[in-house]
């Protein structure tokens, strides 16, 4: 395996927890304001064309979610009262409370934040491009906030080789 180098840094940060009801929470964190370089560099593996060109972008603080959303939570969360649309209530592939919400649609999600907001009587919404890269890159100039490449024993993906790194494990499932 080649020798990986990624760059750790121990910092404190604002934390929200909202209580979903029946001992589920939500945990959102504070992303504070702050001015980045979006998009990719002409050099960089894997980029595509829509990812460019590289411009400076000034971010005002938010909050996002600390982790994806759980299938307990999108459940607690679709038996508030409808917005919009009807959500169904367990549309996930690989089943189980912790595992991550997926296989739900842009609409949904913004269904289900919008439920969230009236219950709990302030906005919820997705993130926007802009935020969701300057939360995912965290100060860094590199691909991954992490460093130059992914491996499975990081992340969970298809596990194939990427720049440097190692061909990974391919898991199949969240």
């Amino acid at each position: 395996m080649p020798n990986l180098i990624t760059h750790r840094e121990r910092k404190q940060n604002y934390c929200f927890t909202e209580n979903l009801g029946d001992g589920i929470s939500l945990e959102l964190m504070l992303i504070p304001s702050g001015t980045f370089t979006m998009g990719s560099p002409n050099r960089e593996l894997e980029r595509l064309p829509s990812e460019g060109p590289q411009r400076s972008v000034t971010v005002s603080t938010f909050l996002m979610g600390r982790y994806p959303v759980t299938q307990a939570q999108w459940q607690a969360v679709v038996a508030y009262p409808q917005a919009k649309r009807r959500l169904e209530a367990n549309p996930s592939r690989f089943k189980g409370r912790d595992r991550p919400v997926e296989r739900i649609s842009w609409n949904n999600a913004v269904e289900f934040c919008q439920r969230l907001s009236i219950k709990m009587g302030r906005e919820y919404r997705l993130p926007t491009e802009v935020e969701w890269e300057y939360a995912c890159r965290a100060g860094t100039t590199t691909p991954f906030h992490f460093g130059e490449t992914i491996t499975t024993e990081v992340v969970n993906y298809r596990g194939n080789a990427y720049g440097n790194g190692p061909q990974g494990k391919r898991r199949g499932e969240t």
